[in-house]
């Protein structure tokens, strides 16, 4: 079978498709024709060299969002069978032709949604879920500020944030093919975070009162400018610093009854409640159609260079993902 590995640290190019033995699942294990693997942008960030949702390993495989058909289970395994359609987050290996994977970290593949849109559903699903309900402890009627709304989890959190009904969202991205994708998605407001003074902006439509939650995932400058955009006991939750730099900040910055928390994806998944209840909740939320995975691009595995290349251009609007 074909599998994507790199065995440096660089830029996309290090990426090369290797041909291997199809693997065989353990005993608890599952096999997984892969019909669509997701591309996080974390793996972008591992195949820099940053440790970034997990170790920056050499040689490394990229991990990521497997949906497809079982192929094979393990003597222990229960509740699955050959022939049904699954997806499954995978820490490596996951840019490959059948993946190998722990039989109780499956999700179903909803009726009506097709392979590429339900790799959304592990990773970016369980991220956005429980950074806004788990961390942000999103409620009704809050005014909530989502940055980097357009891509593959904040596309989700836009959705998200409409579902519990938020009374207002704020949309932050690059460009206005962006803003007018995140407003399609139910976006009340939308400004572009590269033009100066769109924090002003942002003020602005909350009367000078600041918002109620910030989920922040771009890091550097935009997480400066943002924290001073919560408003009197409201919080953010940063989940990523796909921007690069990683900001530091002073108990000064919260001593107006702030509150900033630090989210991991990592952490949750050690927690097979957590995980259960997000979910139940996903599968629910996609499968009736309230929560809609968009698929930007669907490239073949040998593209694995050009996927992470379009990651990294931030052009994306919602899911990449390969299909060998």
């Amino acid at each position: 079978m074909r599998i994507v590995r790199h065995y440096e640290h660089g830029d996309p190019s290090v990426l090369r498709v290797e041909e291997v033995d199809k693997p065989e699942p353990g005993p608890r294990e599952v096999l997984i024709r892969t019909e669509a693997a997701g591309v996080n942008f974390a793996e972008c960030q591992r195949r820099q060299g940053v440790p970034m949702g997990g170790p920056a390993e050499l040689p490394g495989s990229p991990g990521g969002d497997v949906a497809g058909t079982i192929e094979a289970v393990g003597r222990d395994v229960t509740g699955h069978r050959p022939g049904d359609r699954v997806v499954t987050g995978v820490a490596r290996d996951a840019y490959a032709e059948y993946v190998v994977t722990d039989g109780a970290r499956l999700f179903r593949v909803p009726d009506g949604i097709d392979a590429a849109q339900a790799t959304s559903l592990p990773i970016p699903g369980q991220t956005a879920y429980h950074v806004i309900v788990t961390a942000a402890r999103l409620q009704p009627g809050e005014t909530v500020l989502i940055d980097a709304a357009a891509g593959g989890i904040g596309h989700l959190l836009v959705q998200l944030a409409r579902e519990i009904g938020a009374g207002t969202v704020i949309a932050t991205a690059s460009g206005a093919a962006k803003l007018d994708f995140a407003r399609s998605l139910g976006a009340d407001l939308a400004f572009d975070y590269d033009q100066e003074g769109w924090d002003d902006l942002v003020m602005a439509a909350t009367d000078g009162k600041g918002v109620d939650v910030v989920l922040e995932t771009v890091g550097g400058d935009v997480f400066r400018r943002s924290i001073p955009l919560i408003g009197q006991f409201g919080r953010m939750v940063a989940y990523g610093t796909a921007g690069g730099e990683v900001p530091s900040i002073s108990v000064l910055d919260v001593m107006d009854n702030k509150a900033i928390m630090g989210f991991s994806m990592w952490g949750v998944m050690r927690n097979p409640r957590l995980m259960a209840d997000g979910a139940t909740a996903l599968l629910d939320l996609v499968g009736s159609g309230k929560v809609r995975p968009v698929v930007h691009a669907r490239l073949p595995l040998d593209d694995a260079a050009k996927a992470h290349e379009l990651m990294e251009a931030r052009t994306q609007l919602g899911r990449v993902v390969l299909e060998p």
